[in-house]
């Protein structure tokens, strides 16, 4: 298993994004959070969606990744929010190793 991964969700809002950001950081569950403008397309309760969404993009050590799911559902707007973790399998040595610093690994 990887000693790190890259974790996904979306919120409906701007300001969703910010607050689970923050909280994940302040909690010390990623090291850094990304949040981007996406446009989604999706059905849910059998109605096709097409939504402006907001992304983060969540790096953190894979000792945290129990820690920050159960954050995620608990501190998210939605009720069944998308939460992928992707291994990541390579990259910059001290980066990887700040982002251990920064969630405690």
């Amino acid at each position: 298993m990887a000693d790190h991964v890259l974790v996904v969700t979306t919120t409906g809002s701007e300001e969703s994004a910010a607050a689970l950001a923050r909280g994940v950081v302040e909690a010390s569950l990623g090291a850094c959070v990304q949040v981007v403008p996406i446009r989604s397309f999706y059905v849910w309760d059998g109605a096709a969606q097409d939504d402006q969404e907001w992304q983060l993009q969540i790096k953190t050590s894979a000792a945290r990744l129990p820690a920050l799911v159960e954050h995620l559902k608990a501190e998210h707007s939605y009720e069944v929010p998308e939460i992928i973790a992707t291994p990541i399998v390579g990259g910059n040595p001290d980066y990887l190793s700040w982002v251990d610093e920064q969630t405690g690994a």
